[in-house]
């Protein structure tokens, strides 16, 4: 299956990666080499990267550099397991001691008007299940963080937030979209503007949101949807002092995703210029939190050029929070293949549209029709793009478009029709979450206006390696077909809801837990494979089936297994 019509030249050459790099800490270099270490003492299947890069000193740095200098270690590396966890015992703290538990200030065992559409008592009795995990994934920062932060890679944050769950012991950026909507379901609406607050603070300390709340994750970001948080908490609330707090840094945001690095040009066959982004990080190295792994994928590039760029594109890979489809491979065999900075993704750019009528939104809200003339001028523009770059009239769908490798951000490129990605993923249909793009369901002809019921078929027939991220794109699809004017698209959004709602039940009825990751093909199977374990939780997982069934309910009659 080729990544489009093509076979594009490989990613990888001679010439010296030039782009920005964010340097890291000595703390987080240092404990880089002690996940390396560990990576030699113990088998694969007894190591998680992931819990030697979170861990905290007990003691300045310098004392406990000096004192793993001194252990006893063999030629690759590897110490005895006795020495290894004797070191980590007497200079570490455990990974997650960083954070502290805290009841959330506004959790109701049974919120007053808690998804009242949910008339089955089986399936409510679990939804109150489900929206109790609240309590079990609040944290805070611990006061050592605010107080010696170069002790750890967590990083301070004002307020008490949620957390993934299980390895994910810090914020993430847009994880936290469905954790708010799944908060704003449970009418946690205090808690839900503290996970804004806190992404704030780390958009006006960096210019960005981070992809987490760690001092490994300041070299990238993640999908922009802090302003569509903010809207959907001033949906509920009407909260006109979060949106005039949130304006500036939306702005700032705005701007960092609009960079050079961030954006390409692309004339289309019209005469007409498209600037519209992509995905690229700010690294070229093994990301710290995954450094002993990548070195081995890295392996068989031979030059250090070659090496730094398919660090770049491991890091803007993560970045795009899809980690790893093989939408982003050159060739779907071979993980090394990456190529995730020549791609325009169409989800990204839809994120990028919705931020823009955000603003423009939220800017005449506080008064400033300036700023939102510009957005809603900005937006228009970037409809226009979707129409001639990313829309596909033969496959009624918006796809990724690949650019010419070694291309400067500076120099326009023609469109190509071999150059959009034929391949079906759930990405193609994010558009339908805008708005603007799924007022047309109801007819057939025109660019963006085909018949719904073409979407059923292919919505089950993207890349089948990306458990994790079905049900956060598909909540956005469903949320688009659910909206339009077509019967059949709206028949289609419940359908794809009540399989999601049933795959999550049966699974949690099995293990006692929600899941980061489902295997779409088997109903209530949680997945498996990738560079870690699966995870269980979990913050988004439940921030998605909360919204689903607030939106469709459950019938008190309608069975709830599989069958």
């Amino acid at each position: 299956m080729a990544a489009a019509n093509h076979s594009p030249s490989s990613p990888y050459s001679c010439a010296k990666d030039s782009g920005p790099v964010i340097p890291t800490s000595s703390l987080v270099t240092f404990l880089e080499r002690v996940q390396e270490t560990a990576f030699q003492t113990y088998e694969r299947s007894k190591f998680d990267h992931k819990d030697f890069i979170d861990l905290s000193l007990k003691f300045d740095l310098s004392t406990t550099v000096k004192a793993f200098d001194e252990i006893s270690k063999t030629e690759n590396g590897s110490v005895s397991t006795k020495d290894f966890e004797e070191f980590i015992g007497k200079w570490f703290k455990s990974a997650g001691e960083d954070l502290v538990y805290v009841e959330p200030m506004d959790f109701e065992t049974e919120p007053y008007g808690f998804l009242p559409k949910v008339e089955n008592p089986e399936v409510r009795a679990w939804a109150l299940e489900v929206h109790g995990l609240w309590k079990k994934l609040s944290r805070e920062v611990s006061s050592s963080v605010h107080d010696h932060p170069e002790l750890h890679t967590l990083l301070p944050l004002p307020v008490p937030g949620m957390i993934p769950g299980s390895r994910f012991r810090e914020v993430y950026y847009w994880d936290s979209y469905w954790v708010i909507r799944g908060l704003l379901a449970s009418k946690m609406h205090e808690t839900a503007k503290a996970i804004v607050t806190n992404l704030i603070s780390l958009l006006d300390t960096y210019g960005y949101v981070l992809n987490g709340a760690r001092a490994y994750y300041t070299n990238r970001s993640q999908p922009p949807l802090l302003s569509a948080m903010v809207y959907e908490i001033y949906n509920r609330t009407g909260d006109v002092g979060l949106v005039k707090k949130a304006l500036p840094a939306l702005l700032k945001e705005y701007q960092f995703w609009n960079s050079e690095m961030h954006t390409m040009i692309i004339h289309d066959a019209e005469n007409c210029d498209h600037s519209l982004n992509r995905y690229y990080a700010m690294w070229n190295k093994p990301r710290p939190e995954a450094s002993a792994i990548d070195k081995r994928f890295a392996s068989k590039f031979l030059n250090v050029n070659e090496k730094q760029k398919f660090y770049r594109e491991l890091a803007s890979t993560a970045e795009s929070g899809w980690d790893f489809s093989t939408r982003w491979m050159r060739n779907p065999s071979e993980f090394t293949s990456l190529s995730t900075t020549t791609i325009l993704p169409v989800d990204l750019n839809a994120f990028m549209l919705r931020m823009e009528l955000d603003i423009a939104f939220f800017a005449k809200l506080v008064g400033d029709e300036a700023i939102a003339e510009d957005f809603l001028t900005a937006s228009h523009t970037r409809k226009k793009a979707f129409n001639s770059v990313f829309w596909n009239e033969n496959m009624g769908q918006w796809v990724d478009y690949w650019l010419n490798y070694g291309a400067e951000p500076k120099e326009p490129q023609t469109w190509e029709a071999q150059n959009q990605n034929q391949n079906v993923f759930a990405s193609n249909f994010v558009p339908l979450w805008i708005d603007l793009f799924n007022s047309g369901l109801h007819s057939s002809g025109g660019k963006g206006n085909k018949k719904s019921s073409k979407f059923r078929p292919a919505l089950c027939c993207w890349d089948c390696n990306l458990f994790d991220k079905f049900g956060t794109p598909m909540h956005m699809i469903v949320e688009g077909l659910w909206r339009s004017a077509s019967t059949e698209a709206r028949k289609v959004a419940r359908d794809i809801a009540e399989r999601w709602i049933r795959a999550n039940y049966v699974a949690y009825k099995k293990t006692g837990t929600m899941h980061e990751k489902y295997n779409v093909e088997k109903c209530g199977e949680y997945g498996a494979g990738g560079i870690y374990r699966p995870q269980t939780g979990f913050g988004w997982s439940n921030g998605v089936v909360l919204t689903f069934l607030e939106e469709f309910g459950w019938p008190k009659d309608q069975n709830i297994d599989c069958n």
